[in-house]
């Protein structure tokens, strides 16, 4: 989906995103990536939702932000508690949802002057075996 450009170009801005990826300022990633307004876009060393770790968020925390737009890939999941530690200890919120909507809500909030950390896992689909049926 693309999104219409905004006043906020001096910002790190989502201005399009699919399933395989995002683009930040019309640049294109298809990997994993943690940013705020203010910070370009660093590779998230993170593959699936299910490889997240208490090191992924303490990557999150030295950005110091106020509040994590956390996305979780193609549908909603919600992070331990425990891999969230290090950032609701310091009162920093996180919320998890899909891509699609972590992009939306990240745009928002950046809009608003928030300082705001957009979390996003970019998971690649398995290859499937399209060989045909050997009879």
């Amino acid at each position: 989906m693309k999104l219409k450009i905004t006043s906020t170009q001096q910002y790190q801005t989502v201005t399009a995103y699919d399933d395989a990826g995002i683009e930040i300022n019309a640049r294109r990633f298809e990997h994993s990536l943690l940013m705020m307004p203010e910070i370009a876009p660093v590779a998230w060393l993170v593959d699936s939702f299910d490889a997240l770790t208490t090191e992924h968020f303490m990557q999150i925390d030295a950005q110091q932000p106020d509040v994590v737009i956390l996305g979780t890939g193609r549908r909603q999941r919600f992070a331990h508690p425990k891999l969230t530690d290090v950032l609701t200890a310091r009162r920093i919120g996180v919320e998890c949802m899909d891509n699609q909507a972590a992009c939306r809500t990240y745009n928002i909030l950046m809009a608003e002057g928030r300082k705001v950390a957009l979390a996003l896992i970019i998971e690649h689909a398995e290859p499937t075996d399209t060989a045909p049926d050997q009879a």
